[in-house]
């Protein structure tokens, strides 16, 4: 239990960082395309210019001596690309797969890899000015991705961020 000096100052950091003020919203009033999905039960959705495909596949082969969120390779349409298990990345509970897994590919510049997800909900397109940028009490891994919340509690994630991060790069060499 910490002590009430310590609670004290996480509660007024939480209070400084509700009373900022939100960046002008002005010029954002264009489309975004979205593909929403579902990791366990919660609504996720990326911007769909980031998203390459949208397949579902019977076999992902493991891969030894990674980290626990890599779910392993798969092949499609000739190129073998890594999955990434979000759910294991993000830390939300699991829900049983049933049937084929659901593969989402993100590609931007050089880096592409899949993300595992429990079902993909289709593509639309929402406003930029509904997205609310990520809330202020939101700590950890979630609040690096996310680039925010719609009033429908989708959480819109920050694809570029995701491609971008060195630590889902594995580039382990083994000596020969």
């Amino acid at each position: 239990m910490p002590s009430n000096e310590k609670i004290q100052q996480i509660l007024q950091l939480r209070a400084l960082a509700l009373a900022q003020e939100l960046p002008a919203q002005e010029g954002r009033n264009e489309d975004i395309e979205i593909v929403e999905f579902i990791l366990g039960c919660e609504r996720y959705a990326l911007e769909s210019c980031y998203v390459t495909q949208v397949a579902e596949v019977e076999d992902i082969t493991p891969l030894p001596c990674t980290p626990g969120f890599i779910r392993g390779i798969v092949t499609l349409r000739g190129e073998i690309l890594p999955v990434i298990d979000l759910k294991k990345f993000f830390e939300v509970p699991e829900k049983e797969l049933h049937g084929r897994n659901k593969v989402i590919v993100l590609q931007a510049g050089k880096m592409t890899f899949g993300i595992l997800v429990d079902e993909v909900l289709g593509a639309r397109s929402i406003l930029a000015t509904d997205i609310q940028s990520s809330l202020p009490t939101l700590m950890g891994i979630r609040k690096k991705y996310l680039k925010g919340i719609t009033s429908e509690r989708l959480a819109v994630l920050d694809a570029e961020n995701l491609l971008m991060d060195e630590s889902i790069v594995v580039d382990e060499q083994v000596a020969e």
